[in-house]
């Protein structure tokens, strides 16, 4: 019996040493005593919960009877002597019997002792690699985007793709009609502890980074940042950040938008996907009043053309920084109106880069601000957003640069959807949304003077679709672009795709 006691309590003794070196190496030392026994209650109940799990729990009940069956077992050879002949023979060599029981005993425990040890790690996968993710954004990004910040500590694993056939239906000029896996997406995030959390979106687009003539895609890091929770009120976040401007920016998802393409305003007059590198803060200022504001650098003008400032961009691939801007956003969710959400951004900065333009450098001063309206109620969904742009010396840079760059530009849409799966199946979890979507929008709004219009453009779209989705993880589009310029000549577009999260 003293024996059964031993064994069990090195068992427990070992399991507990799995246990507190499991958060040795994940938390700084307790504190105090009453700290570590937080842990260690926070920690039982997670044990507790898992091992409710039919599957997992009988698997390791029939491991404690199989190592208590064998510790019963093993224990009589201890206290069974070595046969006469063995120890005549030994102690005529002036040597002590072998010691085979305790040998056997030892090898046997160890070997339970492995097997227990590989069930706990499995409990331990299952703390930490949920069965059921939530999907829903948080700080300013995409519902998988976010899965990071849910989990409760290492590695975090999420994405998106998205695939599009086009088929130009009018005006088509020597277009062809295009299938193209957009882009997959893998997110890899890791939480270090309870306030540093790293997050990351690298980018494959159009299925493909080879040579020659498979030269269509490439490969890029999206975002890389840092995340340093202090206080729901100011927290940290440095790296390769995304800029808070618009519906699309950050939260670009396939299945959080309707119509197989980003909107155009989100795309041409906020460059969407739009990142630099920089630091600032984020966080809740009152209840339903969030902020994000960055210190990034600057566009560099040089890429500024008719089709306005997307070519700017500087994506963190060895960024020229002379000249540094200013991004921030305001975002109000009120309780009184559940279902709305409104909110206000901005980047100013130069663009200049100390660059030299006809033999001079200019600061080329950039200005965007935009402003959005969201409301969902019931099956309804709403969606305005309106964005503002300036460019100064936008003369010097047109001669510069070859191309008339628009000292003004402006961009809108407005946007209905409604979710008629309910009228058509009572009680059903699934979703499907007709949707009608109108915008406007012009890179060359204000010509520089001497410098001819591009009419071209000068923009505006009526678009109307179907948005499908069997489960929330997955979006089946249909959806027909018909597109106008005041330069004419510009196809209109059906457009049959696919998009998911994970």
């Amino acid at each position: 019996m003293q024996t059964n006691k031993t064994i069990a309590s090195i068992g427990i003794a070992a399991m507990l040493a799995f246990a507190i070196s499991d958060v040795a190496a994940a938390k700084p030392v307790p504190a105090s005593l009453a700290e570590m026994w937080k842990i260690i209650q926070q920690q039982q109940k997670e044990i507790e919960a898992l091992k409710a799990k039919a599957g997992e729990n009988e698997v390791l009940k029939q491991e404690v009877k199989t190592l208590q069956e064998a510790q019963k077992g093993d224990a009589k050879p201890q206290a069974v002597a070595a046969p006469a002949t063995a120890v005549g023979e030994n102690s005529a060599a002036g040597q002590p019997p072998p010691p085979v029981a305790a040998k056997s005993v030892k090898s046997e425990t160890e070997r339970k002792t492995d097997i227990l040890a590989a069930e706990v790690e499995k409990l331990k996968t299952k703390l930490f690699i949920p069965d059921k993710r939530e999907y829903k954004t948080e700080y300013g990004l995409g519902p998988a985007a976010s899965e990071v910040y849910r989990v409760n500590r290492g590695l975090s694993i999420g994405g998106y793709g998205e695939a599009i056939f086009t088929d130009y239906t009018s005006n088509k000029g020597d277009r062809k009609n295009t299938a193209d896996l957009e882009r997959a997406v893998l997110y890899v995030g890791y939480k270090f502890n309870d306030w540093i959390v790293l997050n990351n979106e690298f980018e494959f687009e159009h299925a493909t980074t080879g040579e020659g003539s498979e030269e269509k895609g490439e490969v890029s890091v999206e975002f890389s940042q840092l995340d340093f929770f202090l206080h729901k009120n100011a927290n940290i976040r440095a790296g390769l950040m995304l800029m808070p401007m618009g519906f699309i920016n950050e939260i670009h998802e396939p299945t959080t938008f309707h119509g197989n393409y980003r909107p155009d305003t989100e795309r041409y007059i906020i460059p969407t996907t739009w990142r630099e590198m920089g630091a600032g803060l984020f966080g809740e200022i009152v209840p339903g009043l969030q902020y994000r504001m960055y210190a990034v650098n600057g566009l560099n003008a040089k890429g500024y053309s008719s089709a306005g400032i997307r070519d700017g961009r500087q994506g963190g691939s060895l960024s020229v920084a002379e000249d540094f801007a200013f991004t921030g956003r305001l975002d109000y969710e009120p309780n009184f109106a559940p279902g709305v959400k409104m909110g206000v951004s901005t980047f100013v900065g130069n663009a200049g880069q100390s660059e030299l333009y006809l033999g001079r450098t200019v600061n080329a001063l950039t200005q965007l601000y935009e402003g959005h309206i969201q409301w969902h109620y019931r099956g309804l969904e709403m969606r305005t957003l309106g964005a503002l742009g300036y460019i100064g010396n936008a003369n010097v840079l047109s001669a510069a640069n070859g191309s008339t760059v628009g000292s003004q530009n402006y961009g809108l849409y407005t946007e209905l959807a409604y979710d008629v799966m309910p009228l058509l199946w009572k009680d059903t979890t699934q979703y499907l949304a007709p949707f009608f979507r109108y915008e406007r929008y012009d890179t060359v709004a204000s010509v520089p003077e001497g410098f001819a219009d591009d009419k071209k453009r000068d923009r505006w779209i009526y678009q109307g679709g179907l948005t499908y989705k069997p489960i929330p993880n997955i979006a089946v589009k249909l959806d027909y672009r018909n597109i106008h310029s005041s330069g004419g000549g510009l196809p209109h577009e059906f457009n049959l795709g696919l998009g998911f999260i994970y």
